[in-house]
């Protein structure tokens, strides 16, 4: 036995095919099978790494266009143009909420107002605050005399 094989028996067929050099499917004389042309031992090795290539150089000695830098630059200013949109409506906002406070504050001021004025016109219902407001005012009841007493100190 040698090679794994037993003496006097055929080889087996080789598992693939070579392709012609032009890659029609023909086999060619001088191309080998993928297991003789590679040792099945031999370890695959990585493909070597490519060196980063440099931008070419234009004409005059200017190098081509960045477009990481580019993109950067479009992306900053698309971003700066959102937050330009969002500005005015946020100034809004926040004027309304200032304006909704004032507003708030006049309505409470008011609604006091109302209260106090509504309590007056209550007590001014009775006759007895009816009499007292008209004698203020220098009014008399009919058949009474009317007295006015002049150089009096002032009071408290």
């Amino acid at each position: 036995m040698t090679n794994g094989f037993a003496v006097g028996a055929p080889a087996p067929a080789p598992l693939e095919r070579p392709l012609a050099p032009g890659g029609s499917g023909a086999p060619d004389a001088k191309a080998t099978t993928m297991a003789q042309a590679r040792s099945a031992r031999a370890p695959r090795q990585a493909p070597a790494p490519r060196p980063r290539s440099r931008p070419k150089a234009l004409p005059g000695g200017a190098r081509g266009i960045r477009w990481d830098r580019v993109s950067r630059v479009a992306l900053l200013i698309v971003l700066i143009g959102i937050v330009g949109l969002y500005v005015g409506p946020a100034r809004s906002y926040w004027s309304t909420v200032r304006e909704a406070k004032h507003r708030r504050a006049e309505v409470a001021q008011l609604k006091r107002e109302n209260a106090r004025l509504r309590a007056k016109r209550a007590a001014l219902k009775s006759t007895s605050s009816l009499e007292r407001e008209a004698r203020r005012l220098g009014m008399v009841r009919p058949g009474e005399r009317s007295y006015v007493i002049k150089h009096l100190p002032k009071g408290p």
